[in-house]
């Protein structure tokens, strides 16, 4: 009898471990099948993703999980900080947004208050009856966009060179930039201390280049006037007389005092609203490249390759561990040839984007900037496309508000609307606030 329970036991515990592997094979089983469903649901939810548009949403945001009193899993999703980073796509979505009013921040200084605004700017001095157009502020939506800061940005910018380089509308930006940095120096009498031109020069429609300089960070904000951004110059000496050349735009020469630009800290080029047939007939400039003239160039063809010498002339001159390069896109003008006063009535944003066709302004909007050929050695330039955004906006013109008194103007000269340029208050301090979100993020 105990030889045979003996004999037995070897049975009895293979027929154990033969029923343990089953159990176990079993659960690997069930935990593949598991695997497998959620993978396949992940996979559907990140297909919809795509087919809606909302992939980059799902993309750029982070998620962390709460537990609530009720015990119930809670999603906080945080969207990250609007900024451009190398490599990614922060460009636009800094552009991608809405303009929102806002009456408890808007307007972001007092026009009357702020010395650094053109007389031509100044709609409401100007007798304006309406404020609104100085009330919106713009919302990026997939990402948070930080809330402007005076104090905080003169510190980013201490000891360093803020430029603009371009036409008339960068200087609507520049001095947009100057009053919003000027609120963070307390009183009017400290102001004119505190804040001063270099060289004495009062703001006005000038020629040259003017720096103002804040004295307690030490830092200067700039601009240059360079409606084309390559050099203007003389004609060729067997320049054709029937064309009548006076001038021409040197496509692969950057302008002259482009030495002065490159070893600022931050650089904001723009141009576009001189690129046209009628401007440069008036001042009979014609294209060259080399030493050849260009008469049948289009100004499509002409305004691309500038953009290239632009681009070529940031890759082999600047430094990219100091200098932060950005180009600000064309901002259109609201003129229709049928009615010569077509902003002077706008009080409103376009809110809804669908209805604007930025296929009016081709070439200007989204200018084709060639990569660097030597790797990542070079700097980078930049792309801040406010043309959408700027598009919206023919509420922010200075219309007929474009000198002292223009109420009282008469009727005739009333027409002569100013739809270009933007009333400050207004549409560049959006702009401004986000070249401070891409400040930030650059030198944080």
């Amino acid at each position: 009898m105990e030889m045979a329970s003996a004999r037995s036991r070897p049975a009895a515990r293979a027929r154990q471990m033969s029923d343990q592997i089953v159990l176990w094979a079993a659960c690997v089983l069930l935990s593949a099948l598991s695997l497998l469903l959620l993978l396949v649901s992940v996979s559907s939810g990140f297909g919809a993703a795509r087919l809606t548009g909302e992939i980059n949403v799902l993309v750029r945001t982070t998620t962390t999980t709460t537990t609530t009193s009720d015990a119930v899993d809670d999603v906080v999703v945080a969207v990250e900080q609007c900024g451009v980073d190398d490599g990614d796509d922060g460009d636009h979505m800094l552009v991608d947004g809405e303009w929102v009013r806002d009456d408890e921040r808007r307007p972001l200084y007092e026009p009357q208050r702020c010395p650094f605004v053109d007389e031509g700017f100044r709609c409401r001095e100007n007798g304006r009856p309406d404020g609104a157009f100085a009330k919106w502020r713009w919302q990026p939506r997939h990402c948070t966009l930080p809330r402007f800061d005076a104090k905080n940005l003169l510190e980013k910018l201490r000891n360093r060179r803020l430029v603009f380089v371009g036409d008339s509308i960068g200087r609507n930006q520049w001095e947009s930039m100057l009053c919003m940095l000027a609120t963070a120096v307390s009183g009017d009498g400290d102001k004119a201390a505190s804040i001063y031109e270099e060289h004495g020069s009062p703001i006005t429609k000038h020629k040259g280049a003017l720096s103002f300089r804040f004295r307690d960070n030490n830092c200067t904000v700039e601009h240059y006037r360079s409606p084309y951004l390559v050099r203007r110059g003389r004609p060729p000496r067997r320049a054709p007389k029937r064309a009548e050349v006076r001038s021409t735009l040197q496509l692969d020469a950057m302008d002259a005092r482009a030495h002065h630009w490159k070893d600022a800290d931050v650089v904001v080029f723009n141009t576009g609203h001189w690129w046209s047939h009628e401007r440069l007939q008036q001042l009979h400039c014609y294209f060259q490249v080399g030493k050849k003239l260009r008469l049948d160039m289009s100004i499509e063809a002409a305004y691309q390759r500038a953009m290239s010498t632009l681009t070529s002339w940031v890759h082999l001159e600047v430094n990219p561990h100091k200098s932060l390069v950005i180009f600000r896109t064309y901002s259109p003008a609201h003129t229709r040839a049928s009615n010569s006063g077509s902003c002077a009535k706008e009080t409103t944003p376009e809110l809804n984007s669908s209805r604007i066709s930025i296929h009016r302004w081709p070439g200007m909007v989204n200018p084709a900037f060639e990569p660097s050929r030597s790797g990542t050695s070079a700097a980078k330039l930049h792309l801040l496309n406010v043309t959408l955004m700027a598009a919206q906006r023919r509420d922010g013109h200075p219309s007929v508000y474009n000198v002292a008194a223009a109420s009282r103007l008469p009727a005739a000269a009333r027409q002569r609307a100013d739809c270009s340029h933007w009333c400050l208050p207004g549409v560049p301090d959006a702009w401004n606030e986000l070249l401070y979100a891409i400040i930030l993020k650059r030198f944080s």
